[in-house]
Order: structure tokens, then C-alpha cells, then sequence
């Protein structure tokens, strides 16, 4: 992949799972922490590479999450699956819209994108509402594909039983919402230098890695740096489960920035 060589900058626009950290109602200790890195929006990442701006997922908190990280221009959205809490803030789009007189770029599998077409079906109108989200659907599969002149691979995990994409770019991999993966597509990710993989909590989970699942996966692949996210508040508080952690593997948290 020939932007391997490239300086690619990410920032982690949300870290928590899909109910987010604080969980409404909740009082447990991670809740009502005081450590900002306990404050967990829903997944998504912020990719700068080659000149170009690229979001992985964006969910019910992308409008403030493009605020808080100031993006000012958004080249592509690349979606892992359609779950709520990685397309629900698709119509937040706009913005970028108006500014560039031009559509939004989304790469997505067949599946997600039938899944768009029902959940904002005005936008996909024959006839679309006045002002609606602009996007240009691009398709994708387990192939690599280009996006604006760099280069993705796309790693397909499953969550449970629904396929999900995780994304390569140069040498950072972002992995999210995976509980297994074939032999072939875990080579995907050997020779990593950054790696960014889900951890749900420390207990077992029918369609997350667990801590130690995410650990297993890091010892095989031996990416020189880790990441976890996607981390629920069943996890533990940031600084005590940091303290845990092998060498070279670290807790992500929101606003971290991560540089290969």
C-alpha cells in the first residue's frame, strides 16, 4: 500500500460503546468519575492523511464530534455496518454540504447501504426535500479499494453474525465491533504500527471482544503500538485498567491523537 510511508494522523472522536459513558441513569463509578477519560462518545475516528479528511462511522454524537475536533472539511465517511450508533448522525453531513457546494463521499457494503436508504430514505427520494444530506454512495467490499488517491484495505470482522469492515490505512488499522475473524483477513493486519481494536469490557460478550480477547488478538498480531476502544463503563475506570495493561498497549480515550 503505497501510503505506508505517508504521515497519517488519527484522532479518536468518540471511545465508548453504543450507549455511551456516562449511560443515562446510571451511578456506578465509572459514570460519575471525574477523569475526562471517562467520558466516552459513541465510536468514531478522525483519519487525516495525504491532505485529505476521512471519518470512520458517524453516529448519534457526530455533530458535536465534529465541533469539539474542529473538522472544517470532510473528503470521505467510511462506514463499518449500520448500527445505530455508527449512522445515526448521517444528516449532520450538511454542513459540509454548504460548504463545498458538493457531496459527501460514503463507502459502504451493499448491505449498509440498503440499510441508509431506509433509515434516511428522504435523502435516496427521487424527488429529495430541499436541503437534505448530499451523499455519493460508493460501494465496497473485502477488497482494497482507493478513496480521493489513498489506498484502504478493508478488514471484514464479525460482530456476532453481521459482517463489519474495519479499515487500513498505510500502517494504522482501526478495527470496531469485532468478536472474530478468518485466518485471511486477520493477515490483513500483521506489520501494523498502530493497531486500534474494540474491548467491551473484561467479561465475556456474545458480540465484542472482551479485554482479554483484544490482548490475545495484540500478542498474536504484534502491532508495535495498540489501542483499545468501543469500551463500555463495565470496563473499569481509564487510569486504574491503563495501570493494567501489557506494554504498548493503552486505553484510547476521546481527543487522543495517534500519529504513523
Amino acid at each position: 500500500m503505497h501510503n505506508e510511508t505517508l504521515g497519517i494522523k488519527l484522532s479518536f472522536l468518540g471511545t465508548g460503546t453504543s450507549q455511551g459513558v456516562p449511560v443515562i441513569t446510571c451511578e456506578c463509578e465509572v459514570c460519575h468519575s471525574k477523569d475526562p477519560r471517562d467520558n466516552r462518545l459513541r465510536v468514531s475516528v478522525w483519519i487525516q492523511v495525504e491532505g485529505k479528511s476521512i471519518v470512520i462511522d458517524a453516529g448519534p454524537d457526530f455533530r458535536y464530534q465534529m465541533l469539539r475536533a474542529g473538522v472544517k472539511k470532510l473528503d470521505a465517511l467510511l462506514l463499518t455496518h449500520e448500527h445505530k450508533d455508527h449512522v445515526a448522525g448521517l444528516d449532520d453531513i450538511r454542513p459540509f454540504n454548504y460548504r463545498t457546494k458538493s457531496a459527501v463521499e460514503v463507502y459502504a457494503t451493499i448491505p449498509v447501504q440498503e440499510a441508509l436508504k431506509r433509515e434516511y430514505h428522504y435523502i435516496f427520494d427521487e424527488n429529495p426535500y430541499p436541503g437534505v444530506p448530499q451523499v455519493t454512495l460508493k460501494t465496497i467490499t473485502t477488497k482494497k479499494f482507493n478513496v480521493q488517491g489513498v489506498d484502504v484495505m478493508p478488514i471484514e470482522v464479525l460482530h456476532y453474525m453481521l459482517p463489519v469492515l474495519g479499515f487500513r490505512i498505510g500502517n494504522i488499522a482501526y478495527v470496531t465491533d469485532a468478536k472474530t475473524i478468518s485466518i485471511r483477513e486477520k493477515e490483513k493486519l500483521k506489520g501494523c504500527d498502530v493497531l486500534i481494536l474494540n474491548a467491551l469490557r473484561k467479561k465475556e460478550h456474545i458480540s465484542h471482544l472482551n479485554l482479554d480477547e483484544a490482548l490475545e488478538w495484540i500478542a498474536e498480531l504484534k502491532p508495535k503500538r495498540a489501542y483499545l476502544t468501543h469500551i463500555s463503563h463495565l470496563m473499569g475506570k481509564h487510569e486504574e485498567v491503563s495501570a493494567q495493561l501489557p506494554e504498548g498497549v493503552f486505553l484510547a480515550y476521546d481527543g487522543l491523537t495517534v500519529e504513523a
